[in-house]
């Protein structure tokens, strides 16, 4: 079976794209997205591909609007989040408790960097993400999400903005400009302190496959899913390796982070974002 496919470059993608691993099953057509997020609303508005990369959280909005969509437990992305912030000094000195009333951009409100530095702002720092002036750039990928942010002018760039001193500060962005430093002061040192406090990792992105595709051939979603962890054990270190419940514990805070901030209606059960043939994968 010919699988329409969208996964970006991974560590723990690299074997399955690059041919070293393969089946005798399915064969997996990838299609050409970059940025690999460039694809997600295609598949949560069209259904494009079989199998899809997805960030979660686009996955938990989507899955609160009934979109023909299963998770497979199987990340392929996650990251520390801190250092994904950034203020312009020149401005003075900003440090996440600053930001009550601020003006901050991202680069759509939607984005799982962007809820895991919202999350850990609000429960971690006491700051009142409903005082800040959101600026965005992009709408959502789920296309009946009610978006009350700012739109940017159009055309601007959200890290020009910053150093334009249009923005006090923003997240999900990285530079080498001198006059950006990071929110978070010393970024190593508040990631091992965050980690020591929640002993979570933060998913960044997972795996999803069509409803049809689970429903109709169970066969082949499970042999993806070895595919995909095929893949992954044969990755360096640099590729994300989660235990099961060390995934539950990621996705328990993000489904907490997400419906306190408005982008789901309640908190699901992590069990919820299963189906019954893909709750079972290990």
């Amino acid at each position: 079976m010919r699988l329409r496919t969208l996964l970006g470059d991974h560590p723990g993608t690299a074997a399955l794209k690059n041919g070293s691993v393969k089946s005798d099953l399915v064969t997996l057509e990838f299609a050409d997205y970059s940025p690999t997020h460039k694809g997600f609303k295609p598949m949560v508005r069209e259904q494009a591909f079989d199998v899809s990369e997805m960030a979660i959280v686009t996955y938990l909005m989507a899955k609160s609007f009934g979109k023909p969509m299963v998770l497979l437990p199987s990340v392929v992305m996650a990251r520390s989040q801190h250092a994904f912030a950034l203020y312009n000094a020149k401005s003075g000195t900003l440090t996440p408790r600053d930001l009550n009333n601020k003006r901050v951009g991202i680069r759509s409100f939607t984005t799982t960097t962007g809820a895991w530095l919202r999350g850990i702002l609000a429960n971690d720092y006491g700051v009142d993400l409903n005082s800040i002036d959101w600026v965005t750039f992009e709408d959502a990928h789920v296309a009946e999400f009610r978006d009350t942010t700012v739109r940017a002018p159009q055309g601007k760039q959200i890290v020009q903005m910053l150093l334009d001193g249009e923005l006090d500060a923003v997240l999900g962005e990285k530079s080498e400009h001198p006059d950006l430093k990071p929110l978070f002061p010393d970024v190593g040192k508040e990631e091992k302190a965050w980690f020591a406090k929640h002993q979570v990792m933060p998913i960044n992105h997972m795996v999803v496959v069509s409803k049809t595709l689970s429903i109709g051939h169970p066969d082949v979603v499970q042999e993806v899913f070895r595919l995909l962890q095929q893949s992954a054990a044969s990755a360096s270190a640099a590729s994300p390796r989660f235990s099961a419940e060390e995934m539950r514990r990621s996705l328990q805070m993000i489904i907490r982070y997400t419906a306190q901030q408005g982008l789901i209606p309640r908190e699901f059960a992590v069990d919820e974002l299963f189906d019954d043939l893909t709750r079972t994968l290990r």
